[in-house]
């Protein structure tokens, strides 16, 4: 090799040094965990802007779940006696929390909060109440109570009953809502319901309905509105092998301990039992672990 032969290397090198350095490129930029590193985009003079909507940092949150059960979606087919037939009950509902629906605004500051009065006009409308029911308008009052979910969330529900017995209610939902029992539903029954094909799953704590005692022509206790049916489904009504609600079998075993089951001298029975009613659970047949009435029926 010359001894000039290694000047053209050099003169490369250069070159190529100097058409960098003209050209602006760009130091390393330094990150850190605190911030993102900044990405830098060199476009050539007359270049078109990119297609497309620009980068977003937004955050996409995935869809809602879907509800694991939806109450009423599934009419049963019907026994001889009216009545759905009874059905093991769906792993869904066999250990039940659903979450409680807000018709109502909940309290606001999650103490215990109630209204009474007379049956707004609206709310009569879509109850069960008719002329031929055994208590007139006047002679019943509209409630609305705090409760606790299943969601462990103070809501907020509804009640009608006698107005006699108004108050006395009233301090039973309070002495439940400072022991924390769960309810999953507090709502005034409406009428297509009592039409309704059976599904069997519904859990809605109620009083005021006006209908036959079940299986007979005289009225019940909650047609008279001096009876309440606490969380249906975690305490079923009970007749040879009629269980209601029809997909309630999970709840038959008594000696079990599951949120929102009522059981002897627990904080339910020790509510109603200090307004004077008793409890259907103490009944040998049928044994109705829901109904609490001034009746005794």
């Amino acid at each position: 090799m010359g001894s000039r032969s290694w000047i053209g290397p050099v003169v490369a090198l250069v070159l190529a040094a100097t058409l960098t350095a003209c050209q602006g490129a760009a130091a390393p930029v330094a990150t850190s965990s605190a911030e993102p590193p900044v990405t830098f985009r060199f476009e050539q003079p007359g270049t078109p802007p990119p297609s497309g909507p620009p980068p977003t940092s937004e955050v996409r949150t995935a869809p809602p779940a879907p509800p694991v059960w939806t109450v009423g979606a599934r009419p049963l087919p019907r026994r001889p006696d009216g009545f759905g037939q009874v059905l093991p009950t769906p792993p869904e509902l066999a250990q039940r929390r659903l979450p409680s629906a807000d018709r109502l605004p909940p309290p606001r500051d999650g103490h215990f909060a109630a209204t009474v009065g007379p049956v707004p006009s609206d709310v009569l409308a879509r109850s069960t109440w008719q002329p031929a029911c055994p208590v007139g308008v006047d002679g019943l009052r509209y409630l609305t109570l705090s409760f606790w979910g299943f969601d462990d969330r103070p809501h907020t529900g509804e009640l009608i009953v006698a107005s006699g017995v108004a108050e006395n209610v009233r301090r039973v939902f309070e002495r439940l809502y400072a022991a924390r029992f769960p309810i999953e539903e507090m709502r005034v029954t409406n009428k297509p319901e009592l039409d309704a094909a059976p599904t069997g799953d519904g859990n809605n704590t109620n009083g005021f309905v006006c209908r036959p005692a079940r299986g007979q022509t005289r009225w019940s206790a909650h047609a008279k509105g001096l009876a309440v049916d606490v969380n249906p489904f975690n305490n079923p009504y009970l007749r040879g092998d009629l269980v209601l609600p029809e997909l309630a079998s999970a709840y038959v075993d008594r000696r079990q301990r599951k949120p929102g089951m009522i059981h002897p001298g627990d904080p339910v029975v020790q509510a109603f039992t200090a307004i004077g009613w008793t409890w259907g659970g103490t009944w040998r047949s049928p044994k109705d672990l829901m109904h609490f009435s001034s009746t005794g029926d």
